[in-house]
């Protein structure tokens, strides 16, 4: 079920959907019963004080149309204090058409849902079963006189399945070794008395059965709890027959059933499927058949797809005929859409507001084109210089508008004196917009899309204050050539689209091609030698190499047939990547912008990523000089870390968020330097280090923060959380990943466990050779509150200060 909740979003809901039975006052009124809201007095609070046994009172949430809720939270009326009415336990009623209410009940029968102890906390609880259903009601239950007050929120996803009941025999028991075996709908909400009619139940709750049908993902229940399942004995004509009622009429495309396979106990899928469809009235003649492939071989469970050719219906009748003496099913969905056609008997007033509505939108859409043309024009009025164009396609130039961060190791006198001892870093402004190094050649690269402001007023909002931290949704963490893209706050962004970048020209021939080390969905990563690199390079950067030697380094190339978007995104990352100059960073070195493929030349080490390198490793010890393998001290990873710590304290003064640390985007070079990489994704070595979300992204899951995965944010804080994980990788020299004893989604529901802050959440264990001061830093990282959990900086001067 957490795949639900991966992206935990509380349903929007408006303040004429939230009624109720009653209200206290104006002041407590529904409106005011949201989740975390302390508008009016603080939550609503019934008319009447709560008696033992009276559950008339109730909260009602309208939807506007169906949903699938897996989660809801509750609050009391906590008033700044002032308050203390809450409700310790309550029940939940819910309807799919408004009038026909149902009792939710838990999968061992049980309606009464516990709420909260005291009237600030929040509990969040899962539904078990879900509930599929437009209006839900929160009724409170009591014990004694009380009064009681509640705030309340639904978390959940919209039911784009459309389906609103199914019709069904009862599900049969059978006898195994002596043990009864029960294949009811123990969830079903519809009428059961010889069949199951206008309900939903255990085939639409989003649990899959599992290969062998006496367990159960499910605890504390009786065996075939997950299916429903009927035996052949029963039925004469060889069949099972279901119906499957409809919102509306829709088109349909697939249908999945999803069947168990154990043949040793006499149970397969099912033969031939046989299906009606209704659209109006009446059922159509012609139905579809469809006769899956059988399995001897394989018992496990598994999804059988029926194509349904686009039919129209608003209601589908299958009949699913028997191969052998069971036939049992944990779960069946639709794929459907709306009909595009439109009904010809659309009376002429409708028309006249379709197009009436039409000609609005065009006209508006024309009025922002023009805003947005005038706003171009205007912008290209203001710039004081004319920029070179580099080619038809690619326009505008970077113009520098705001402080730079460089590194400087010889000027520690211009750092202001509270900054002598933590950082190397000073702020130089620039003398203006036209400045370029006079001794070398600026490249100029084109310019992703410019923000409308002045950049006299952008400057002047720097001057306010940068936010703390960068937040992301999770769209997708990768760039275009397969790396890992920093999260920069939107007002960095938009003073960077306005921003010089002196990076030079570097000839093609002169590099050698020798590896490719991933790659994205536009392009790749390669390691190369480069032939007189120190030539390109500025004074304040020098190769540790012999004169004309050749120098190793990453290349990320975009593909010839890479679209405009992606060909944006890679100079935004070059522009990105150009601010970033740090002993403990990969620095852009160079690029190739005169023709395709373009490419951006950076830093790479020669002993690889730290991953590998530690796993080719063992720490000093007896099993190290048996073994014959090299080692590594502990006082030589304290020194990697270290410098991971001070590579992140770096890009966390710039508020940018790396979004992928671990130890696979750190590369180690000689005498154990290292500096922090953003290439590791692209490597499938590393593809099970990633978690692919429903086909819209991968996403780093055992490194991530809970707030990252459920929530969708990344900051300096879930990077600090990544590098707890980081060092613990480190300390175990990367001999297993992180939770290896949980599945991925297992991995996501312990996420959920750091959400609910229950105490039953897992960390990672102390490996045996890390000090106790070292572990507890780790997990000052893994604090569910982000602003208990250590800046860069502090963990910076912590690992200086435990050195051993």
């Amino acid at each position: 079920m957490f795949s639900m909740l991966l992206l935990i979003l509380a349903i929007l809901i408006l303040d004429e959907d939230i009624s109720a039975s009653s209200q206290w006052s104006d002041s407590t009124a529904a409106k005011y019963g949201r989740l975390d809201c302390e508008e009016g007095d603080g939550a609503w609070c019934p008319e009447i004080a709560g008696e033992p046994e009276n559950i008339n009172e109730f909260l009602q949430i309208d939807l506007r149309s169906l949903h699938f809720i897996t989660l809801v939270g509750t609050q009391g009326r906590h008033a700044g204090g002032i308050g203390n009415e809450f409700a310790q336990t309550y029940k939940i009623k819910y309807s799919r058409d408004g009038s026909r209410w149902i009792s939710w009940r838990n999968r061992q029968g049980k309606e009464v849902i516990e709420g909260n102890r005291n009237a600030y906390d929040i509990v969040l609880k899962d539904l078990e079963p879900p509930i599929i259903a437009r209006f839900v009601r929160f009724m409170p239950v009591i014990d004694h006189s009380m009064n009681v007050c509640m705030r309340v929120e639904l978390y959940g996803c919209e039911w784009l399945d459309g389906l609103v009941s199914y019709n069904s025999p009862l599900g049969q028991q059978m006898t195994l070794n002596g043990q009864y075996i029960y294949f009811n709908d123990s969830v079903y909400d519809g009428a059961m008395s010889y069949s199951m009619t206008e309900g939903l139940g255990q085939l639409t709750d989003g649990m899959c059965g599992l290969d062998d049908f006496t367990h159960s993902h499910v605890y504390n229940v009786w065996p075939g709890y997950d299916y429903v399942g009927w035996t052949n004995e029963s039925f004469p004509n060889g069949y099972v027959e279901i119906m499957f009622e409809f919102d509306r009429t829709r088109n349909f495309t697939t249908m999945k059933v999803h069947c168990n396979n154990m043949f040793s106990q006499r149970v397969k899928t099912f033969q031939k499927v046989v299906c009606y469809f209704r659209s109006e009235s009446d059922w159509e003649a012609t139905p579809i058949s469809f006769s899956p492939v059988m399995d001897d071989v394989n018992p496990s469970a598994r999804f059988v797809t029926v194509s349904l050719y686009n039919h129209m219906a608003s209601a589908i009748k299958c009949q699913y005929y028997f191969s052998d003496i069971w036939m049992m099913f944990s779960e069946i969905t639709f794929q459907s859409g709306y009909p595009t056609t439109v009904p010809r008997d659309l009376d002429d007033s409708n028309t006249r507001i379709l197009i009436g509505c039409l000609v609005a939108i065009i006209f508006i859409l024309v009025a922002i084109i023009v805003i947005i043309l005038w706003r171009q024009v205007w912008q290209k009025m203001l710039e004081k210089v004319s920029r070179r164009m580099l080619d038809d396609e690619l326009t505008a130039s970077l113009s520098i508008q705001s402080e730079t961060f460089t590194y400087n190791n010889n000027s520690p006198s211009s750092v202001p004196s509270e900054q002598e001892s933590s950082s190397t870093y000073e702020r130089i402004f620039p003398l203006g917009p036209d400045y370029q190094e006079p001794s070398r050649l600026v490249r100029k690269l084109p310019e992703f899309s410019q923000t409308s402001e002045d950049t006299g007023e952008l400057q002047k909002r720097v001057q306010e204050g940068v936010p703390h931290y960068a937040e992301a949704d999770i769209v997708n963490l990768q760039g275009v050539t397969g790396g890992n893209t920093y999260a920069v706050p939107a007002l960095t962004m938009d003073l960077l689209s306005g921003k010089d970048v002196a990076v030079e020209e570097f000839p093609r021939k002169l590099l050698t091609f020798k590896e490719k080390l991933g790659e994205g969905q536009f392009g790749e990563v390669h390691s190369c030698e480069a032939e007189g690199m120190q030539d390109f390079m500025d004074e304040d950067f020098s190769f540790n190499v012999i004169e004309n030697q050749t120098v190793l380094v990453a290349v990320k190339m975009l593909r010839t047939d890479a679209n405009k978007n992606a060909r944006n995104d890679f100079l935004k990352e070059i522009k990105i990547m150009s601010r970033l100059k740090d002993p403990n960073i990969i620095r852009l070195l160079a690029v190739c912008m005169s023709s395709d493929p373009l490419c951006m030349i950076t830093e790479y080490m020669e002993n690889g990523d730290l991953n590998q390198f530690l796993s080719r490793h063992e720490p000093e010890g007896m099993i190290a000089v048996l073994s014959n393998a090299p080692t590594v001290s502990y006082s030589n990873l304290h020194h990697m870390a270290t410098q991971i710590a001070s590579g992140m304290k770096y890009l966390s003064s710039l508020n940018f968020v790396h979004r992928d640390l671990a130890t696979r985007n750190c590369l180690v070079g000689k005498n154990y330097t290292i500096k922090i990489a953003d290439f590791g994704m692209s490597r499938n070595l590393y593809s099970g280090d990633y978690y692919r979300i429903q086909g819209r992204a991968v996403l780093p899951i055992r490194w991530m923060s809970w707030e990252s995965i459920l929530l969708g944010k990344f900051t300096t804080s879930s990077d600090v959380w990544a590098f707890g994980v980081t060092l613990w990788e480190m300390l175990t020299f990367c001999k297993e990943q992180p939770y290896s004893q949980l599945s991925d989604e297992q991995v996501i529901e312990n996420t959920g466990e750091f959400f609910r802050d229950q105490r039953r959440q897992i960390y990672l264990p102390q490996p045996p050779m890390c000090p106790d001061p070292v572990y507890k830093l780790m997990l000052s990282c893994w604090h569910r509150n982000t602003k208990e959990r250590p800046s860069f900086q502090e963990i910076h001067h912590t690992l200086l200060d435990c050195k051993p």
